[in-house]
């Protein structure tokens, strides 16, 4: 696919999400939040769900969150509009509450098809929830953090969601700037070298198949 309609097709899903009331999360939402970023990002992050501020501005990651991922993406030389930024969840839960087996069930085709379109060198999962799904492990973040791990004809590395971060203070803020450049080394590398992938499988056609949160 060009640019142009891998661009059309997100808009395309972007609509779809919008409009969506396969679970009871659309019930309380005030939008739905698709992503931000660039549809041609050699990294691609993935958090847990929309918060109060994504909510209402209809974006990932606005609120303090999401000011302390700029800068940080700032110091390692990228900027957010470099990088495409996604949650599992397309709608708000409760409270800020995990997304429920149902809800998730209900939303996965949307990240599984953001996956397979954006085609990212590198995926960041921000925080135990991403990360524990995507890679199905039940270890936390603490001892999966900053490593890589092959994924579908790509990388996982998973790193501290910045709200953990802002509620911990620099010592984490610093632990994920190094993840970050960790993340932006790895994509550099492998796009640079064609057999950097040699040993992973590619991706299966249908999510089902590729096994995300099942």
């Amino acid at each position: 696919m060009t640019p142009v309609e891998i661009r059309a097709r997100l808009d395309e899903l972007a609509g779809r999400a919008a409009t969506c009331t396969a679970c009871r999360l659309h019930e309380r939402r005030t939008q739905a939040v698709f992503a931000d970023g660039s549809p041609e990002a050699d990294i691609m992050f993935i958090g847990e769900g929309p918060g109060y501020n994504e909510d209402k501005e209809g974006l990932p990651f606005v609120g303090k969150a999401g000011m302390l991922l700029n800068r940080l993406l700032g110091e390692v030389g990228l900027d957010r509009s470099e990088v495409y930024i996604a949650n599992v969840v397309k709608c708000r839960p409760p409270n800020n509450r995990d997304p429920r087996p149902d809800e998730i069930d209900a939303c996965k085709h949307f990240l599984v098809d953001q996956l397979r379109l954006v085609d990212p060198a590198v995926v960041m999962t921000m925080g135990n929830f991403s990360t524990k799904l995507l890679l199905k492990t039940s270890v936390g973040i603490t001892r999966t953090r900053g490593q890589v791990y092959p994924w579908w004809g790509r990388v996982v590395i998973p790193t501290f969601h910045p709200a953990a971060a802002l509620r911990s203070g620099p010592a984490m803020e610093a632990t994920i700037k190094a993840d970050l450049e960790m993340a932006v080394r790895t994509a550099r590398e492998r796009l640079a070298d064609p057999d950097a992938q040699a040993g992973v499988p590619e991706a299966p056609d249908s999510y089902e198949q590729l096994g995300l949160f099942g």
